[in-house]
């Protein structure tokens, strides 16, 4: 693993930052979307503060803190592979390209000492998961590694309720800001209560701060509704939603291919608004992280 000199500095004199994955620049979004979309994301945490640190996989090393040019040998790289925690050793052994998900991210952020992770949605407890197990390893690394994750919930593709089920068997706090309930992605609302609502970044701070000082060996999740303005209207999400299950159902769709397969169905059904979604909810956790990275910075 590399640490770039700016993180590495920063980390060494507990100024705040904020790591960020590459899975949406490969795989998550359109491109040029992608690199769009991660370029803003460092300009959001720097605004507020904080120090951005993209990571991702070139030439078989982990880079915390990647620069432009490696975004971009990362985007127009062909078969950048979708880096895990079980095929990150693969991908670097070889030494190759990936992107790092959000399971990946928070292994190499815990390992770099970094406290704090925006992304867009978490993965969670697949549907049918009682008949293929499919649960994706973002829990488990949340369980696994003490970092703070911002999100807006976790993906509504997802069975949610088992989600937050297993959240909370695995010990891992669900932390709401400004909600009483776990976001559903395009949606703000699941029905589903979180551990514990928060009004402020710095009660948000402080609750993290005290999780990590007590010593539980687990992250920390924080649930950012989508902003208002920017929620998906309730007919177009259901609709577009019950499509997209259909779609994987009749294509018989199975293990990893299922959610990209249901988020682009997504997107087709909406016609591209699922992705304007996207990007303001992962605007939106951007900043949260940031301003969440000074708090605890200050402390």
């Amino acid at each position: 693993m590399s640490i770039s000199p700016a993180v590495a500095a920063a980390i060494a004199a507990r100024r705040p930052v904020v790591a960020l994955e590459t899975t949406l620049i490969t795989h998550g979004l359109p491109q040029p979307d992608g690199l769009q979309v991660a370029g803003e994301l460092e300009r959001i945490v720097g605004a507020r503060g904080a120090l951005p640190a993209t990571i991702g996989i070139l030439d078989g090393v982990v880079r915390v803190g990647m620069t432009r040019v490696e975004l971009e040998r990362l985007a127009e790289s062909p078969g950048v592979a979708k880096a895990n925690p079980s095929t990150i050793a693969a991908v670097v052994a070889a030494g190759g390209c990936g992107s790092t998900t959000v399971a990946a991210t928070l292994l190499a952020a815990d390992r770099a000492g970094i406290r704090v992770f925006a992304t867009g949605g978490i993965g969670g407890v697949h549907r049918r998961a009682e008949v293929t197990g499919d649960v994706s390893s973002d829990l488990v690394a949340l369980a696994r590694h003490r970092v703070a994750v911002v999100t807006a919930g976790a993906k509504a593709v997802l069975d949610l309720p088992r989600t937050v089920e297993l959240l909370e068997t695995l010990g891992v706090p669900v932390l709401g800001l400004g909600t009483d309930e776990f976001p559903a992605f395009y949606r703000r609302a699941s029905g589903l209560r979180v551990d514990r609502r928060c009004d402020s970044i710095a009660e948000i701070a402080a609750t993290i701060r005290a999780h990590f000082e007590i010593g539980p060996p687990t992250g920390v999740v924080v649930a950012n509704p989508v902003p208002l303005a920017d929620e998906m209207p309730q007919p177009m999400y259901e609709s577009a939603l019950a499509a997209a299950l259909a779609a994987a159902d009749e294509a018989g769709v199975q293990g990893r291919d299922v959610t990209p397969f249901l988020l682009e169905r997504m997107r087709a059904a909406t016609g591209g608004a699922s992705v304007a979604v996207n990007r303001a909810l992962l605007a939106s956790n951007a900043a949260v992280a940031a301003e969440i990275a000074v708090a605890l910075a200050a402390s």
